[in-house]
């Protein structure tokens, strides 16, 4: 663990740089810095590009990497807050239905777009899939959230049971529409499942930065409340946190984003799972430092399996969600066994 955490922040800001700007410039179409510069240029002057390549940059890989870097921040930023509220260092966002529920509801639409009429079929990729996952992802994780209260209060253990059962239910229904649906809804249906960035926009990534950036912003003045709250929910209350509150903030600013960025990228697992451990054992358990480290860390990471998983292959392209599961299984499995050893030894995990 660093002595003096804080740095971690400033490496991790200076990596994801450079790792943003490797990803830009790699691809099936090589990017040089030049041409992002004129590309930037250009646009300022509010002039037409020059070549094909300027144009691959604006309108295609600088959108791509962008949102990739959101997204992973999100994901790794929400495992934080999931496994600081349950105190449970195997929580990850997808626990409590907002991904299985995102699933089912863009299924639901890939099954439904055939009957639609042709106007609104052309819409279907750009806007129905990411609303009705969106709506998915939020019926799922209030419904989660309804059933595990009980006078008032919402106990950790049911969440998590009942998030488990709610979760089975989605991914049945998500099972049954693909087994109902034609080739091609089906084939749309497993590649959303595994995640892609391959249809990034503008539009998306100011969609999605506009809702994680006060979000974000929320989360990290709760952080430490949360602080607190990881003494025990007594403990918290006689700090002053008022825990049922700070439970109710933290579940649903992290089902709004975690929803938003699913609904327009697929499912993507285990960067909410493991990044929180590695960050953990870099920074420490303090979640004011955590979380804008977690962020970075996600970005970076999940920007470096967006660059795998074009290259590869290239000019192909492998979904994003089979790089991050292959790579993150055997992370999480180490990174366990590294965390026995430090308790054996008297160390501790946070």
């Amino acid at each position: 663990m660093l002595r003096y955490p804080k740095i971690a922040i400033i490496v991790l800001l200076f990596l994801l740089a450079i790792t943003m700007v490797l990803a830009i410039a790699w691809g099936a179409v090589p990017i040089s810095l030049h041409e992002m510069y004129e590309s930037v240029l250009l646009v300022i002057q509010n002039k037409s590009l020059n070549n094909i390549h300027e144009a691959i940059f604006l309108d295609i890989r600088l959108p791509r990497v962008l949102l990739c870097a959101i997204t992973g921040g999100i994901l790794a930023a929400a495992g934080v807050m999931m496994q600081g509220l349950f105190r449970n260092p195997i929580v990850e966002p997808g626990l409590i239905g907002t991904s299985a529920g995102a699933a089912f509801g863009a299924s639901f639409i890939f099954v439904l777009s055939g009957t639609l009429p042709l106007w609104m079929q052309h819409l279907s990729g750009v806007f129905l899939v990411p609303l009705f996952a969106f709506i998915g992802g939020i019926i799922a994780t209030v419904l989660v959230y309804t059933l595990a209260r009980s006078a008032f209060k919402v106990s950790v253990t049911n969440l998590l049971l009942i998030g488990i059962a709610i979760n089975a239910i989605a991914l049945s229904g998500t099972g049954f529409l693909s087994f109902i649906s034609r080739d091609p809804q089906a084939r749309s249906i497993t590649f959303w499942n595994l995640g892609s960035f391959s249809g990034a926009s503008w539009w998306q990534v100011i969609t999605v930065t506009a809702i994680t950036l006060p979000v974000m912003y929320l989360l990290q003045r709760c952080t430490n409340q949360l602080n607190a709250l990881m003494l025990g929910d007594k403990e918290a209350g006689f700090l002053g946190v008022q825990t049922e509150k700070l439970k109710w903030q933290i579940l649903l600013l992290n089902t709004a984003m975690v929803a938003i960025a699913t609904a327009f990228v697929g499912v993507i697992a285990f960067l909410g799972l493991i990044v929180p451990h590695i960050m953990r054992l870099w920074v420490g358990g303090n979640n004011r430092v955590l979380l804008p480290s977690a962020f970075l860390c996600g970005a970076i990471l999940l920007t470096i399996a967006d660059m795998a998983a074009r290259l590869l292959i290239a000019p192909g392209e492998i979904p994003i969600g089979i790089i991050t599961s292959l790579v993150g299984a055997p992370v999480f499995i180490i990174l366990l066994k590294q965390t026995q050893l430090l308790q054996k030894g008297g160390g501790g995990y946070d």
